[in-house]
């Protein structure tokens, strides 16, 4: 059993997010027809997978508190992943991704829409246009679900300061990411600080002090979320940056090295700079952000990187990430189900493939 599935979690979110979307169809196809694309767009892209992380680290950040279980608040760290949704919309245009597991990514999914229709007009400016609306939307469907979700109102006003705080920290990280490609800056410094506050803090850290705030945690508590939290979110964007250069197109459901063509100056990627000699540095320079590199350009700037030894140095902090995250948890004063399923999630998301 995936941890995610521990107290049917993952079932009963997926239910939560369904019936919150079927609301909302009826509620777009009032308005106009033309508009159940739109609504079966987001279904599928919400409802189509996902591993459902941040809502599990919400609800067992909850549950450790001591909150009781129920399906309001399910409903509740569901609303993580409309948020997640909305991200994950935005990132593949800004990246010109083609794919989103394994399946067409929104952008491209509408500019075939057009296509296929015969409309008027150019048929990727329309794609990227419903992409930058769908996930706007999506954004504003999170708020919507925490608003409705039948928690308290004391409960919800004690989580909306992180809520919010998460939604800006996770857009800002978006927008250093795109300045760090655009800047070519190659520092450890830097890629830390956009895997902080694009990724980290965002899947782990503030999830966990969401739930925590529902159930009015202690600041002990808070803190000790915190050192658990953060660590383990860098750890989970580090491996996620292994994947995007050395992971398989066929768990991923990315092409190979796709992260390599959009030039991410990732933590792996500034390790890499770091280690190699001046030579090395130029061809891994003139290769990234280079959206024809083909297949051998890919093993090429794989092989580099690896005899840089930043794949070492990366997984080597990945491990000493993990161990701090860890040792956080085990001095949290939690009950023992929550931390051995929060455990169980912090190994799921530094070990995973996908």
């Amino acid at each position: 059993m995936l941890p995610t599935d521990a107290a049917d979690l993952r079932a009963r979110v997926d239910k939560a997010l369904a019936a919150f979307l079927a609301a909302q169809r009826d509620r777009l196809t009032t308005i106009d027809p033309a508009l159940a694309e739109v609504s079966a767009a987001l279904e599928d892209f919400v409802l189509g997978g996902g591993k459902r992380l941040r809502p599990a680290f919400a609800y067992w950040g909850f549950r450790g508190a001591g909150g009781a279980d129920s399906d309001q608040v399910v409903s509740a760290v569901a609303a993580l992943e409309l948020v997640q949704a909305s991200a994950l919309i935005h990132d593949d245009l800004m990246d010109r991704s083609d794919t989103r597991r394994g399946e067409p990514s929104v952008h491209r999914r509408f500019e075939r829409l057009h296509t296929s229709a015969g409309w008027r007009g150019g048929a990727a400016a329309f794609g990227d246009s419903a992409a930058v609306l769908l996930g706007d939307l999506s954004l504003v469907w999170s708020d919507e679900l925490l608003q409705t979700s039948g928690a308290g109102v004391a409960e919800i006003t004690r989580a909306r300061p992180i809520f919010d705080e998460m939604r800006t920290e996770v857009t800002v990280g978006q927008y250093l990411d795109v300045l760090t490609q655009a800047t070519a800056d190659t520092s450890v410094e830097r890629a830390g600080k956009v895997a902080r506050f694009k990724s980290a803090k965002y899947t782990v850290e503030r999830p966990l002090l969401f739930g925590a705030a529902l159930a009015g945690a202690s600041d002990d508590l808070f803190a000790a979320y915190s050192a658990f939290g953060l660590p383990l979110g860098e750890a989970f964007q580090f491996r996620d940056d292994v994947l995007g250069v050395f992971g398989d197109p066929a768990q991923t459901g990315k092409p190979a090295g796709d992260d390599l063509r959009e030039g991410k100056r990732t933590y792996l990627v500034a390790a890499a700079f770091a280690g190699l000699d001046e030579p090395g540095r130029a061809e891994l320079d003139a290769g990234l952000g280079d959206q024809g590199l083909d297949d051998d350009g890919v093993r090429r700037l794989r092989d580099l990187i690896r005899a840089s030894g930043a794949l070492a140095a990366t997984e080597e902090r990945i491990g000493q990430l993990m161990a701090d995250a860890l040792a956080a948890l085990d001095a949290a004063e939690i009950d023992d189900e929550a931390r051995t399923v929060l455990r169980r999630l912090a190994d799921a998301a530094t070990r995973r493939t996908v």
